[in-house]
């Protein structure tokens, strides 16, 4: 099932695993919820834009959002706070 509406998730870094291309950190929100955002170089438009997590941080990520039938996934295109 793929839902390609662009949506923000925001909530505190539970975990991080790397990946060949960036990594992905599973991110739980205020309504408990738990999304696996997949956070690349590519995806978010180059080095310059390009931050790693870590864990505890509380972020607010925007992008693509899709959905497995246990998991929320989020493809990463704009990190726009750490904190």
């Amino acid at each position: 099932m793929k839902d390609s509406s662009s949506n923000t998730v925001t909530g505190k870094v539970d975990s991080i695993e790397a990946g060949k291309d960036g990594y992905t950190a599973k991110i739980s929100t205020a309504a408990k919820e738990v999304y696996f955002a997949t956070i690349s170089i590519v995806n978010v438009g180059g080095p310059q834009n390009y931050k790693q997590l870590k864990i505890g941080d509380n972020v607010s990520v925007k992008g693509e959002i899709w959905k497995t039938e246990e998991e929320k996934h989020i493809k990463v295109t704009e990190i726009i706070s750490v904190k």
